[in-house]
């Protein structure tokens, strides 16, 4: 019933009903019942999480973790690179003098 009708506007559902004994109530409450039964099992199977998951999502977050550390590395070489320069360029100009 619910999909026979979820396409049609108020006035073709109440015809609907009338031909085959039903009240618009009660077929817009089978369609609430309906939407309210799929979102809760979908929401069930979505909270379940496999063995897989779990072990997926542990990698990810060491890798992550990894990536961090490696960044913090490569920000912390970059700057003692940008500071030998300016150290050389500085006692260059010291010499010049």
């Amino acid at each position: 019933m619910v999909l026979e009708t979820a396409s049609l506007s108020a006035v073709e559902l109440s015809e609907y009903c009338r031909a085959k004994g039903l009240y618009p109530e009660q077929v817009n409450e089978w369609k609430q019942a309906c939407i309210a039964g799929n979102t809760s099992t979908t929401l069930t199977r979505k909270s379940r999480v496999t063995p897989e998951q779990k072990t997926d999502k542990k990698r990810i977050n060491e890798l992550e973790r990894e990536l961090r550390r490696k960044d913090k590395a490569l920000a912390e070489a970059a700057a003692l690179l940008v500071l030998g320069k300016k150290f050389d360029a500085y006692w260059k100009e010291k010499e010049e003098d």
